[in-house]
């Protein structure tokens, strides 16, 4: 008996008649029924939330709340329905009337605008409820709508907010460069100020000394005030006793005018006479100087004396004629008459200032007289002077104080308008430094940065492998689920090995793939029916259609082998251990949640379960990731052929040897 003999004997069997024909194709539609109509129940749900109701409830006294609440019915995304307050909309949530419901609170305007005051600002509230018992992935759901509307209203309050923010920034620039301005002029005064402050600190401290030299020339003008005023009461006194000597002055001068003139008057008289004297004098002595020449030269001319002795007797006789002085009396009457001469003038002088002096003394005794009363004024002047100097010494002291403070604060002023003016120069360029480091940004940059800012972080998703749909993403999942549970209806209606192939003399590897082919058969066609509907019905387009149909194939060849192995081995035992494979790759295939997020017995299921790998490879498969992968996949489900291949083998060899239980089984399922 050959291996294809036993398998058509089989399938004859199975279709011999039209009910067992029937069951084959029942058999082969399970997992169209069970994995086609899931997955078209769950195709694309999210496009069908508007038809879920949601009470919406809007209190904004804004007219943010009415944009966003308008932005949401034409949105479609859910059915929206108006409702008056928030207690309608929360009684319709818990009997199940509305899905959920959505509030957008009174102060939801003013606190999206709250920003713009430090000190109030404010978040703005969407206010949704939701109930579980309506549906608890309705609340996932719920949350992802609600999380697009906060993105889309915070983005776009965002945007306004940034934009005010980024005109305060030019705004701030421009009053900087302002301030800059100022402070620019600022630092010129204050240079200015500086100046001026150094100029009067030069004067102050020029007033200093001038003030203390005129302290001390005050405090020498007392001294010397009280010197004057002595001096003026002794010339008072002075004066009176002047005054009194001179009170018969003007009669004196009188008499002395006129004696004065008697004396001038005798002396011109004199004079005269005098000149009279000289004048003949001379001529006598003229005379006799010629006789005695004349004689001298006689006797000379007569040999009595010679010219020697005349010349000897001629001096002789000169020297006889003069005075012991040596003058002669005619020299000397001349000289004398001289005399008179300037006695008479001077006689006349002292007659004339006599006469002066006596037509002056009247006037003289009364500016004696005056002098005396002025002097007398002078001395009180002058005590009063001194008193006023005393004054004036102190005010001289109290002005030196005060240039001294004077100067030291203008000193202080000089030297702090130094530090205002270097202060001012690094305020000035503080200021142009800082403006040039605030934004002063234009519209266009403005708008860009204010989009930026509201959404700083924008998400470039690159999909290498996509699935187009919900039920795409579960279809690799659920297309294995439904082979295996589909081959494990197989073994209600299918025999994994019979009795006549038993009691044959065929070898037991033959008699076991024999009785394996129809499931392989079978399980073949149901990967052919369920890839022909997902993907022309349901349109599931694959990125490799020929290729997920055949690797399906081979994971329903895989898991015909496996289930028949284990049921020809444990008999109807077999068939629980296979449910209980079922619930295990069902939590750890990793067909909905990562199987890395599962626990750790259920990731070392995931490991050595065939169900893994066929999810893993149909979504390569489907979504068009990358195939280095499917190799190894491939190799794993035909080792897992082989394993249940091997349990089949040991399986037939084990019911090739007939037991009472083999007539009479315990249990039959």
């Amino acid at each position: 008996m050959t291996v294809l003999r036993l398998a058509r004997s089989e399938l004859q069997r199975m279709t011999s008649g039209l009910l067992p024909k029937l069951a084959i194709l029942a058999l082969t539609m399970v997992p169209l029924l069970y994995g086609a109509v899931y997955l078209y129940a769950n195709w694309d749900p999210y496009s069908n939330t508007n038809h879920l109701k949601a009470a919406l409830v809007v209190e904004d006294r804004g007219e943010v709340g009415g944009k966003v609440a308008s932005s949401l019915v034409d949105g479609h995304v859910f059915d929206w329905q108006r409702v008056p307050d928030q207690q309608t909309a929360e009684a319709g949530v818990r009997n199940g009337t509305y899905s959920f419901a959505l509030r957008i609170p009174a102060d939801f305007s003013a606190n999206l605008a709250s920003p713009s005051t430090f000190d109030a600002a404010r978040q703005a509230m969407l206010d949704v409820t939701t109930n579980d018992a309506n549906n608890y992935l309705l609340s996932t759901i719920v949350d992802k709508a609600t999380k697009a509307v906060h993105d889309s209203v915070a983005k776009e309050v965002g945007v306004e907010t940034a934009n005010q923010l980024l005109t305060g920034y030019g705004t701030i620039h421009t009053q900087m460069v302002q301030a800059a301005d100022a402070a620019g002029q600022l630092r010129d005064g204050v240079g200015q100020v500086s100046e001026g402050a150094s100029q009067l600190a030069t004067g102050t401290a020029q007033l200093r000394t001038g003030a203390a030299q005129l302290a001390d020339g005050q405090q020498q003008l007392v001294a010397g005030s009280a010197q004057v005023r002595d001096g003026a009461s002794q010339l008072a006194t002075g004066l009176d006793t002047l005054e009194q000597k001179t009170a018969s002055l003007p009669a004196d001068t009188q008499k002395l005018a006129d004696g004065a003139a008697q004396v001038a008057a005798g002396n011109q008289l004199l004079n005269q006479k005098v000149q009279g004297a000289v004048a003949a004098g001379d001529a006598a002595q003229a005379q006799l100087q010629q006789q005695t020449r004349g004689a001298l030269a006689q006797l000379v001319a007569n040999g009595t004396l010679t010219p020697a002795q005349a010349q000897q007797v001629g001096a002789a006789l000169t020297a006889a004629g003069q005075s012991p002085s040596g003058q002669s009396a005619t020299a000397q009457l001349t000289s004398a008459a001289g005399q008179v001469a300037q006695l008479a003038a001077g006689s006349q002088q002292v007659a004339d200032g006599a006469r002066q002096l006596a037509n002056g003394m009247p006037a003289l005794a009364s500016g004696i007289s005056q002098a005396d009363g002025g002097a007398h004024q002078v001395a009180s002047g002058a005590s009063q002077l001194a008193a006023g100097e005393q004054s004036a010494a102190a005010g001289a002291a109290q002005l030196s104080d005060g240039a001294a403070k004077a100067d030291d604060g203008a000193q202080a002023l000089a030297s702090g308008a130094a530090q205002a003016h270097d202060g001012a120069a690094q305020l000035a360029d503080g200021l142009a430094t800082g403006a040039g480091k605030v934004p002063n940004p234009t519209d266009a940059q403005k708008g860009n940065v204010s989009r930026v800012i509201a959404d700083p972080v924008a998400v470039n998703s690159v999909s290498q492998a996509k699935a187009a749909t919900y039920g795409a993403g579960l279809a690799p999942y659920f297309l294995a689920l439904a082979m295996w549970v589909g081959i494990f209806m197989l073994t209600q209606a299918m025999r994994p090995v019979t009795k006549r192939a038993l009691a044959s003399n065929a070898p037991a590897w033959k008699i076991a793939v024999g009785g394996w082919l129809p499931f392989a058969v079978v399980s073949a066609a149901q990967a052919t029916v369920l890839t022909a509907v997902v993907d022309l019905g349901l349109g599931l387009h694959p990125a490799h259609p020929w290729l997920m149909w055949l690797f399906l194939m081979l994971g329903g060849v895989a898991f015909s082998a496996i289930i028949q192995g284990i049921v020809s081995l444990l008999g109807s035992v077999g068939k629980f251990v296979v449910l209980i494979l079922l619930i295990l790759q069902l939590v750890s295939s990793g067909g909905t949640f990562p199987w890395e997020m599962t626990p750790a017995p259920f990731q070392v299921a995931h490991a050595v379960l065939p169900m893994s790998y066929v999810v893993t490879g149909m979504r390569h498969l489907i979504y068009g990731g990358d195939l280095s992968g499917i190799l190894p996949l491939v190799a794993g489900l035909v080792g897992y052929a082989l394993v249940g291949s091997a349990l089949n083998i040991l399986g037939t060899r084990k019911n090739m040897t007939w037991r009472l239980k083999t007539l009479q089984p315990e249990i039959s399922i």
